[in-house]
This record gives C-alpha cells, structure tokens and sequence, in this order.
C-alpha cells in the first residue's frame, strides 16, 4: 500500500515536471496611481552671432601727395601779446564801469516828501526850504541864506534845510562854511544816495573853488558813483580834465 502511494506520487510529480510553463508577464500599473511628470522641454538657445565683418582699410588715393597734406595743414594760431594797461585806464576803470550804471530817479521835490505821516515842523520846514532853494535859483543867496536858516531853527533834523545852506553859502563864496553844512547834511542823508550824490558834488565844487583839484576830483567821483545822472558831478569833472589835465595824475 505505501509502496502504490509512492508510485502514484512520483508518477504525479514527473507530469507536473514536464507540462508546459505558462509565460510571465509584467503588472498592469494601477489605474489610481500618480501620472508621470510632463517632459519640459530646454530653453531655446540664442542664434550665435555672425561673425564680425572685417573692416579692410581703404586703399591710398595716390593723387593725394605729402606735400599737398602738408600745404593743407592749418597753421598754429599766433600767440596775442598781453598789453598791460596804463595807470589812466586803471585809474578810470572805475569809472567806466560806473557809467553803465542807470541813473538814479530825481528826488529833488520837497514838497513831495510832505506826507500824512509828517510831523507839522518838518513841514513847515521843508516848505522854507524849497522857498530858499527857488531863490538860490533867481541868483538870490543873501535872501536865500536868511530864509534857510529859519528851516533849522524850526526842525534841526531837517538834512535838506543844512544842504541848502550850504549851497547858499557856496554862491556867496564861503566855500569853507559850506563844507561845514555839507558835513551836517552828509551825516542826516546816509540812507538817500541821490542826495548824498548831491553832497558830493558840492563839495567837489568847493574844494576846486579853493584849489583843492585832487580833492574836488575824489568828490566828483564819488558823486557819479552814487548817481551816474550827477550833472554837476559830471561837468566839474570835465572842467578839470579840460582845464589842469595834470590833475588827473
């Protein structure tokens, strides 16, 4: 009985060991699993550059000759001499350069500088002097002198009333009480250049009445300086120039 067992399995075995071998085969991916990434493609990649034309130099234009380059060059620029300028053009660049200035506006009414906020005694002061001034015009300066001084007495604050004086005191040939009243008007009108320009000039007259030419020349150059429409700066300075030409030395 064991002995047909063993047969049986043996025979068994042998016909398992020679039927045919079924194929293997791969596994079916799973229809849930994950997609595979998609494929980027690379950059495109820039066109090289074409290669650099090659600049080949122009042939020699043999109808140019050396001689005619150098006939054709420009010549060097002559160096200008320097010219130092004299003393008179040093002395009078000041005074050139002053003369572009405009002049200044007229300012001579003293009437007009009779405003509402002027106190009654520099008004009535004022009036005297424009009285004095119109008499020192008629070629009245006694009477002029007398009118004047009453402006000072009034209002002694009065610059206008001291200049007035002391053209008054110029015409009667006082020249150096006039220098006197120029000194007090001068110290009362350092705010007014028309009117200092004024007292310049006077004072230029003065000093060339006395023969003080360097002095009267100074003063009149002031007197432009401050106002370039100075008529009688501008004259007292002409007549000097014309008349002591070494003055201006």
């Amino acid at each position: 009985m064991n002995c047909f067992v063993s047969v049986t399995l043996a025979a068994l075995l042998l016909l398992a060991a020679c039927a045919p071998q079924r194929p293997y085969r791969a596994p079916v991916p799973s229809i849930r699993s994950s997609p595979a990434p998609a494929r980027i493609p690379p950059p495109p990649q820039a066109p090289s550059p074409p290669p650099e034309a090659v600049i080949k130099p122009l042939p020699p234009d043999p109808k140019i000759r050396e001689q005619d380059l150098k006939s054709k060059a420009p010549s060097p620029p002559a160096k200008e001499t320097a010219q130092q300028p004299t003393s008179d053009e040093v002395r009078e660049a000041p005074e050139a350069g002053a003369a572009l200035a405009p002049p200044l506006a007229d300012d001579s009414s003293l009437l007009a500088k009779i405003t509402p906020g002027v106190t009654p005694q520099r008004a009535a002061s004022l009036r005297l002097t424009d009285e004095g001034s119109k008499l020192l015009d008629a070629g009245e300066p006694a009477k002029a002198v007398t009118r004047l001084e009453r402006t000072i007495v009034i209002d002694a604050t009065n610059p206008y009333g001291y200049f007035y004086l002391a053209k008054a005191q110029y015409r009667l040939g006082h020249y150096q009480e006039s220098l006197n009243f120029l000194g007090v008007a001068e110290s009362r009108l350092s705010g007014e250049p028309f009117w200092l320009s004024e007292v310049h000039a006077l004072r230029g007259e003065n000093y060339r009445a006395q023969g003080q030419l360097q002095r009267a020349e100074a003063s009149y150059t002031e007197a432009l300086r401050l106002n370039t429409g100075n008529r009688t700066a501008a004259e007292g300075l002409t007549r000097l120039q014309l008349e002591t030409p070494s003055a201006n030395r």
